[in-house]
């Protein structure tokens, strides 16, 4: 606020009896000569230091003055190493990075994404002709999550968000306004517990708050274990120097807060149920296996959460029984309950994950009990019964195909040949059926004559996908000895190429679409981002290296699916445009696919993707998925839930459901994705199942 005027300026007001112009200018002037030297100079003085107090009370008055040029000390500075600042300091910087990759999620690069996180460590000096940063005084800030309203925050209430990139307006220079609202953060936060998360504070119930986007790394920054060195990203106010300002993110512990917050919603309202209904804090029964407790055992083990572990394994012990009266599906209980108690027991060399698995196996055998071998696909786990859906005869593809690895499995565990043969049966029957088209199945079987039906469709989506999938990983669990899975799988990514693969226009995304009575549709489900990640663990197995050509091209267009979504966040079914495409877009969302659940296909093929070929980009993609997740499907009270909408990030519509598959498949893969040790689950050692359940590969038999 500027002083209030001293009595030595009365003589300067004028009344209001003088209209006349120049009169009232001679006057002025009189009376300034009238005063003594002294006199004068103390008027300066005061008016200096009313500008001085002017400036320092109103930091928007400079934000836009020039940054001053110092060739000589911006050569000095260029030759120094990197300095490391203390922690807790922010060091305000050159705002010309604009295009590091991660700040925005369009094709055009705008403002930084503005969202809260961890301060750099490591500050370079800039390397560039325009001159130095003005050294300023450290400020010191809070770092702990904001818990005051913000008008940058939007939503319905849990579901409240940090804006996008184009939400804050970037100005050049504004530390003190920073500093100003840090101070009165730190006056908040003083009582509230914090812990110490790799050099930085972090509040112990927040760390799955959506941290800084990925950006530019610098060389060698992968050999750091466990941790990812990342471009930070300003707060409001604070630009970003052009040397990418580095810092240290510990993103697989920020997938363990973000496993936690889970599990809390989970525990707190549908502990032992199947799934969690995070939104209405109730919960919703399947199967009344408590599925996504039995689906999220490995991955605890996995993320070393030894605590929820333990209760979740008391559970199991004393609680999971299939001495029940209800259907099961034969697909889904097999991927995600029998897989995950073999993959825990493998883990563990606990035997009651064993015993488990045993017994709801042997549940599960009365499906294969049809006239053509074919299981049923719902089956009565305390009756011994099973049946094919109400309004059907048919099972799908998939169900029937991808139930392999578990079943092959648990017979070379209890020696018991039962489980192989009935599977191995299904296997050989499809593998001798007409109705393929170059290797493509179509998307139905039918369980009393054991043929296809429904003909002339054809998908990697929905009701096949898993199929194609199971035919290499069943060639590399049993020791790549199996030759009839390897050719089918062969055949038919030649039918994908011939027949389901295309370029969208204007970008030249490459995608699979699908087959209709020989008509093509541009149609690709979020399903089908399993293939990237397949066909890079077929190339690593020794398969052609064209295959990696294809899983690159194909992971981009799956990173895309997320990044042209206001949310960021993939749409279930996407079109794709094909050349020439006239409205500048390559991918529309109908009204009805805009839902996302929480799947996990695109982040596992970014897992199999950075584990062979070590590019830093795949590990950024996944954290900025991870980030949508937290912004978008995140409830204050424990607990992701998925969304209607992912192109509206306002409003994206709760549907009030987790998926168990959320906490078996989409956070472990993002776990091993950001770890940076090869031999977590070496995928030379092990297989994963498609409920991303790891089963040891088989030792080659001897020749």
């Amino acid at each position: 606020m500027y002083p209030s005027s001293r009595k030595d300026f009365i003589s300067l007001t004028l009344s209001d009896s003088y209209n006349n112009g120049k009169h009232r200018r001679q006057s002025c002037w009189r009376k300034w000569k009238q005063l003594s030297r002294l006199q004068r100079s103390l008027i300066f003085f005061l008016l200096a230091l009313m500008l001085i107090l002017g400036l320092l009370s109103y930091p928007s008055l400079n934000q836009d003055w020039p940054v001053p040029s110092d060739r000589e000390e911006w050569l000095e500075a260029g030759e120094r190493e990197p300095e490391a600042e203390p922690p807790g300091v922010r060091p305000v910087a050159d705002p010309a990075i604009r295009k590091v990759p991660g700040f925005n999620k369009g094709p055009e690069v705008g403002p930084p994404a503005v969202l809260p996180g961890l301060l750099p460590q490591v500050v370079e000096r800039p390397q560039g002709p325009q001159g130095p940063v003005p050294k300023k005084a450290p400020v010191k800030l809070s770092i702990g999550w904001q818990k005051r309203p913000l008008v940058s925050r939007r939503g319905p209430p849990g579901f409240q968000r940090w804006n996008n990139a184009s939400d804050w307006p970037l100005r050049r220079d504004q530390p003190e306004q920073l500093a100003d609202r840090a101070d009165e953060e730190e006056e908040q936060e003083k009582e509230e517990k914090i812990v110490s998360w790799r050099g930085a504070m972090i509040e112990a119930d927040q760390g799955t708050e959506p941290l800084p986007s990925a950006g530019e790394r610098q060389e060698g920054g992968a050999a750091l274990a466990g941790r990812d060195v990342a471009a930070a990203v300003p707060a409001p106010g604070i630009a970003v120097s052009p040397a990418a300002v580095q810092e240290v993110v510990d993103r697989p512990e920020a997938v363990r807060q973000a496993f936690r917050h889970a599990w809390l919603g989970y525990k707190s309202y549908a502990w032992g149920h199947d799934e969690l209904k995070p939104v209405s804090k109730t919960f919703a029964e399947w199967f009344g296996l408590g599925l996504t407790l039995v689906d999220a055992l490995d991955t605890m083990w996995i993320l070393g959460l030894k605590e929820e572990f333990s209760e979740a394994r008391g559970w199991v012990e004393k609680d999971l029984s299939f001495s029940r009266n209800v259907d099961v599906n034969l697909f889904e209980s097999t991927i995600r309950v029998l897989g995950g108690l073999l993959s825990t027991y493998h883990l563990t060399s606990d035997q009651l994950f064993l015993e488990k698995a045993i017994d709801i196996g042997s549940r599960l055998m009365p499906a294969f009990n049809t006239p053509s071998k074919i299981p049923y696909s719902d089956v009565n786990i305390g009756k011994g019964t099973a049946h094919p859906p109400r309004w059907t005869t048919d099972s799908t593809v998939a169900e029937v195909t991808s139930i392999q690895l578990e079943f092959r499995e648990l017979s070379r565990l209890t020696g018991d040949p039962q489980y192989q043969n009935a599977v191995n049966e299904v296997t050989r029957l499809v593998h001798n059926l007409a109705g393929k088209k170059d290797g493509l199945v179509p998307m139905f079987i039918n369980t009393n004559t054991g043929h296809f039906s429904h003909k002339g469709v054809f998908t990697l989506g929905a009701r096949t996908d898993s199929y194609y999938e199971y035919l290499l990983k069943q060639w590399i669990q049993g020791g790549k000895t199996e030759d009839s899975l390897l050719e089918d799988y062969l055949h038919a990514l030649e039918g994908v190429r011939s027949h389901l693969l295309r370029q969208s226009g204007p970008s030249q995304l490459t995608f699979v679409g699908e087959l209709s009575h020989n008509r093509f549709n541009p149609k690709m489900d979020h399903l089908v981002c399993f293939l990237p990640g397949t066909l890079a663990l077929g190339a690593h197995h020794g398969l052609p290296g064209d295959h990696m050509d294809l899983a690159q091209q194909l992971m981009e267009t799956c990173h895309q699916m997320y990044v042209q979504m206001e949310t960021g966040l993939s749409p279930e079914i996407a079109h794709f445009n094909l050349p020439p495409a006239t409205d500048g877009r390559d991918i529309h969302v109908k009204t009805p696919d805009r839902h996302n659940l929480l799947r996990p296909e695109t982040v596992e093929s970014l897992f199999y993707l950075y584990r062979f070929t070590k590019d830093p980009k795949y590990q950024d993609w996944g954290w900025d998925i991870l980030q949508s997740f937290n912004k978008h499907t995140k409830v204050a009270t424990g607990g992701y839930t998925s969304i209607n909408n992912v192109r509206d990030p306002v409003n994206p519509g709760p549907r009030d459901k987790m998926e168990s598959f959320f906490l078996g498949e989409t956070l472990k893969y993002l776990y091993l994705l950001f770890s940076n040790d090869t031999e977590l689950l070496s995928l030379d050692k092990f297989v994963f199942n498609t409920e991303a359940h790891p089963l040891p590969i088989w030792p080659s038999p001897p020749k």
